[in-house]
């Protein structure tokens, strides 16, 4: 855990990983992600350094390969050989180096939590391997991650200055454009805070809920908006 108690992917990574090497034959990397349940397996050398990934959709595509037609002559001269030889390659390999997705996605062991779901979010995965120089070292999955909404966070602040926790819901409206566009006002009063004046949307109310519970010190907050006048709406 960091100084700020925020979890990183070496707090809620699989340490005990399990991993091929790049000469296992197909067929056992098919039993194993079968008889493991899992849906993946990381291709390491002799000292453990990440050379790809063997996953469900590898094995398939080699398994959809056997249904491929023959490419006619003149069809060929319309199709780049690099490719169509890397496809044979991958359809018709027998051990892990041949069919194995070599980009495999890798993190640093200090990555937070919130780094490593963008970058799940972004290139649309389900797992990371993590890896320390070049070395795996660990795997985070979307069900690890799940934990860092449970690890224990420090305590928020007791007894802090109601205007001390209206600035800092301010600041944090600021950040946020959603926020700032409405005609609200942050009133504290011992700890609670209370949204005062218009909101456009329920899902504005909602959010500006969540954003005051995230600030220290906040006890609860009290929605006091009204709907927006029609004349504000369109801006007479």
């Amino acid at each position: 855990m960091t100084i700020d108690n925020i979890p990183t992917a070496r707090d809620l990574m699989t340490r005990r990983v399990v991993t091929v090497p790049p000469t296992a034959p197909v067929p056992d990397i098919a039993r194993l992600l079968c008889d493991r349940g899992i849906s993946a397996v990381p291709v390491v050398d002799k000292v453990g350094a990440v050379l790809g990934v063997v996953t469900e959709a590898d094995l398939i595509r080699r398994l959809a390969g056997r249904e491929d037609l023959p490419i006619g002559w003149f069809r060929g001269l319309f199709i780049d050989p690099a490719s169509r030889a890397e496809r044979y390659a991958r359809t018709h390999g027998a051990v892990a180096a041949d069919i194995m997705t070599e980009d495999a996605i890798t993190v640093s062991p200090h990555a937070t939590a919130a780094e490593v779901a963008h970058m799940m979010e972004e290139r649309n995965v389900r797992r990371l391997l993590v890896t320390e120089g070049g070395r795996l070292v660990g795997l985070i999955s979307r069900a690890d991650l799940l934990r860092a909404l449970i690890v224990p966070t420090e305590a928020p602040e007791e007894g802090l200055p109601d205007e001390r926790i209206r600035l800092a819901v301010m600041e944090a409206m600021k950040q946020e454009p959603w926020a700032m566009g409405t005609y609200t006002s942050v009133v504290v009063k011992e700890g609670v805070v209370a949204f005062e004046g218009y909101s456009q949307h329920e899902g504005i109310k909602r959010g500006l809920h969540v954003l005051a519970m995230s600030v220290p010190g906040v006890k609860g907050v009290i929605d006091n908006t009204q709907p927006l006048p029609v004349g504000l709406m369109s801006g007479a």
